[in-house]
Order: structure tokens, then sequence, then C-alpha cells
């Protein structure tokens, strides 16, 4: 038999994950027309950092054709997974899982840096990291350095209020990891909401993180182990609501033929009829995140509902690109995080807007610690007008 030429050699010899690399880099055709939605290309106009270029290396190591490099795998760390190019691609690239299986073929070859591994850690502990939350909100200044969170403080827990008297049905809510303490009060809120239309909300017990940073961060494993908790913790439930935009396609992932996931700001659009609401006074500012836009799509809801506020000024952000957060990013590459959030910054302070609201916990968290303007949850904005 002969010899086989080197790149059916090397296609003989691919692991079965490399070959899924390949496919569905495969479906790419380099058209060019995500680049300019792309924040990373946007912030270093290279193409080695926009979503073209990392599927061209993804592709090659997949293939054989290039080795591994440090230059290639730090483009790939700077991918924010915000998958803003998935909506213009023509070909329908699903660069979010392609991008998942390349982090995890990353993973095997090197270990993400230690501090990633140690928040992806805590993230999967928030019993753990809650503990850590409530030290830094009772010590404060006075808690070393090295043990802060290196977070905004949370604000003190608010209690879910009783559920409607004739409940005309009932929704499960993800908690999540870090929004465990950081959402209490958005989550008394959403009940407020809820109850008004007659629905009454649930938190099983058992949830956790849902599993997008370790996916993320080539923990594939890990990411398995904490889909399988939701599973087991929101058995039995008909329909699940997400808080946080950012957590939604993981958690509806994680209950595929379950139970149906879906943003709170759609399910509150629908019951919009039967809520009222007082005016409004001020001006307040609108922030939506990549994975609002991109991958739940619920910004057309959360429009109409502000519009049923009398009297809001509302200003909508430009969209100047990705806030920087991207889950561990800001952690990963705090520099690089805090240059993409400057324009967004700078469009708040430019704005005159008293506070500022956004529908994804890491965009929050990350915005808080840039301004002095109050950044909420929309739904805490929309039961605080409840009439």
């Amino acid at each position: 038999m002969p010899a086989l030429p080197d790149p059916a050699l090397r296609a003989a010899r691919q692991a079965p994950a490399d070959a899924g690399l390949v496919a569905l880099a495969d479906r790419c055709v380099q058209c060019g027309l995500c680049l300019p939605h792309c924040p990373t290309y946007r912030l270093d106009q290279t193409e080695a950092e926009s979503p073209r270029g990392r599927i061209a290396y993804i592709k090659a190591v997949a293939q054989g054709r290039l080795a591994p490099t440090a230059a290639g795998d730090t483009h790939l760390d700077h991918c924010l997974g915000c998958r803003r190019c998935e909506p213009v691609c023509p070909a329908q690239v699903p660069y979010g899982e392609l991008l998942v299986g390349a982090r995890a073929a990353q993973a095997a070859r090197h270990a993400p840096p230690l501090k990633l591994r140690a928040a992806g850690w805590l993230l999967a502990r928030p019993p753990l990291l809650g503990r850590m939350i409530d030290l830094q909100r009772v010590a404060g200044a006075w808690l070393p350095a090295a043990l802060r969170p290196g977070l905004p403080q949370a604000p003190p827990a608010v209690a879910m209020p009783a559920p409607p008297a004739a409940a005309k049905g009932e929704v499960a809510v993800f908690v999540g990891c870090i929004a465990d303490r950081y959402e209490s009060g958005t989550r008394a809120a959403l009940a407020r909401l809820l109850g008004a239309a007659g629905i009454a909300v649930a938190l099983p017990e058992g949830q956790g993180c849902c599993g997008a940073a370790a996916a993320h961060a080539g923990d594939s494993a890990a990411a398995a182990r904490l889909a399988a908790a939701n599973r087991q913790a929101f058995a039995g439930r008909d329909s699940v609501l997400c808080l946080a935009s950012g957590c939604q396609d993981s958690v509806a992932r994680s209950l595929a033929g379950q139970a149906p996931v879906e943003d709170a700001l759609s399910a509150l659009d629908r019951l919009g009829d039967q809520l009222r609401f007082r005016p409004a006074h001020g001006r307040v500012a609108l922030h939506l995140p990549c994975t609002q836009r991109s991958v739940v799509r619920s910004e057309g809801a959360l429009r109409r509902l502000l519009q049923r506020i009398p009297g809001l000024d509302l200003v909508e952000l430009p969209d100047t690109g990705c806030c920087g957060a991207a889950g561990l990013h800001q952690l990963a590459e705090p520099a690089r995080a805090d240059a993409l959030r400057a324009p967004l910054l700078q469009a708040l302070a430019e704005s005159g807007a008293a506070g500022l609201l956004s529908a994804n916990i890491g965009c929050r968290l990350h915005l808080a610690t840039g301004t002095m303007v109050p950044v909420r949850h929309p739904i805490d904005f929309l039961a605080e007008h409840l009439a």
C-alpha cells in the first residue's frame, strides 16, 4: 500500500475533537463581514484579533498544518465570546460552539493561568463565594486586598415577597453563582412584577453556576458537572426564567429537552398589559449587553417594557462594542477590559443620566467599578415604578 501523503496522514490521525473543530471551521467562507462587528478587531485593527483570523488559526492547528504558538493562543485568549459575529454571518458559523471547542483543545495543551482556574473553582462553589462577598460587605476596606473579590460591594440581602394569594401559575428562576448575593433584590423585584400578574416564583434548591465561565476557560468537564447539577435542580419544572443574558444560553443547553428557559424580560413583556407603572423622573441610560443583542435577543422586549413607564427619559447608549467584562476576561485581561469599557463610560458621562440599566450581571459589575452612576438591572427599575 502506498504511503499516505502528509495531509491525508494528518487527517487519518486526527482526533474526533479536532475533526469536529475542522468541520465547524469549514463553514466559514472568510468573507470578513464579521470584522466591523468584532470588539477586539475594532480595538486592535489586526486580522488575528478577528473571528476570521481566529477561525483560520483554530482550523490550521486542528488539521495539524500549524503547531500551536504562544501568539496564536494569546489571540484566542483575547476573544470575548460576545458572539456579535454570529448574527451577521452569512454562513451561520456557530462561532460560540467553535470557540468552546477550541478553548477545550487549548486547555488540553496547557493549563489556564492560576488566577483563572481559582476564579472558576470559586464560581462553581456559590456558597463559599457568597461568604467571601459577605465578608467584603461587612469588613469593607479593612479586608486585606488579597482576600477581596475585587468586586463592587454587594447590597444587603432582600427577602422574597409572599406569592400572590391566588396564583395562576408558577415559574422557577435561575439564580446562578455570583448573582446569588448581588441579585437578591432583583429576584424579589421580579417576584413583585410577576406577582402583579398572578404568577408565583420558585427558587429551586441545589442549582449553581451556569457553567459558561468553565466552558470558556476550556474546562468542559467542570461545565458538564455544573450542567448536570442544574438539570437535577430544575427537574419537574415546566418553565425557567433567567435574569442574566450571559447565563441563559448555558442554562438552556443544560435543560434542553427538560424545560424551556426564557429571559425574564421576555416573559414580563408578554404580561405587559397586566402591569401598571407610575411615572418616572430623571434621565436613565440603557446598556444592551452583547449576549442580550446577539444570543438572547430580548432587547425589543426590554424597550417595550420601559416604554410602558410614563414620562421616562431614556437614553440608549451607543453600541461602542463589548463593555469588556466578558465573563472572566475582566480578570484575565484587566487593561484590555478597561480599554473596551472606556468609550461606553464616556458615552454614559455625556448622556447626563442619573442611573444606568443593564441586563447582565457581569456587565453591571464591570461598569460599576468605573463609574459613580448607580448601575442596576432593568427589572429593579421596573419594579420600583410598579403602580
